[in-house]
């Protein structure tokens, strides 16, 4: 297992965030999105980590390697978002995908939050896979919440509900 810690954001992570997210939508799924188009991730303190959000970030030898954020969409549930992992730390041996979710999944029950949706794409297919092992059951659009943040690319959509402990 490589030495991949995984920690809340802070504001001088953010060129990593975006050389691990622009890559990986541009070059591996040909979505043409810059910076620009994603307003969330220019104020990551603001968007993700207030009420009960949070964003976290993947380091392997100070190097962020992979993100996913936490959006507080109120009535107890969230939404996850900016779920990426680098190429080159993919997969069970490295488990960064996993230990990403895991902080999440250990917040949210921490926070009293009850369902986590998500949006994804349907070119997404290994992050499909990843969701459904992962508990998430995939939902149709009209049983989102209406304050689910729909991206315009987004035409899946996810849901897990957390057990009351």
């Amino acid at each position: 297992m490589s030495d991949i810690k995984i920690r809340p954001f802070a504001a001088p992570d953010i060129d990593g965030v975006f050389s691990v997210i622009l890559p990986i939508q541009r070059n591996e799924f040909g979505i043409a999105i810059t910076a620009d188009d994603q307003p969330d991730l220019q104020v990551i303190p603001d968007f993700y980590q207030s009420r009960k959000g949070q964003f976290w970030v993947a380091e392997l030898d100070g190097v962020i390697v992979g993100t996913v954020g936490l959006k507080d969409i109120g009535n107890n549930q969230a939404a996850l978002r900016k779920m990426f992992v680098a190429a080159v730390v993919r997969g069970r041996e490295h488990g960064v995908a996993a230990r990403l979710l895991n902080a999440l999944f250990s917040h949210v029950e921490a926070n009293g939050i009850r369902e986590v949706f998500l949006g994804t794409t349907d070119k997404f297919l290994a992050a499909h896979r990843f969701y459904e092992k992962n508990g998430f059951v995939e939902i149709t659009r009209a049983d989102l919440p209406r304050s689910f943040p729909v991206m315009a690319v987004d035409n899946k959509f996810y849901r897990r509900t957390v057990s009351a402990s």
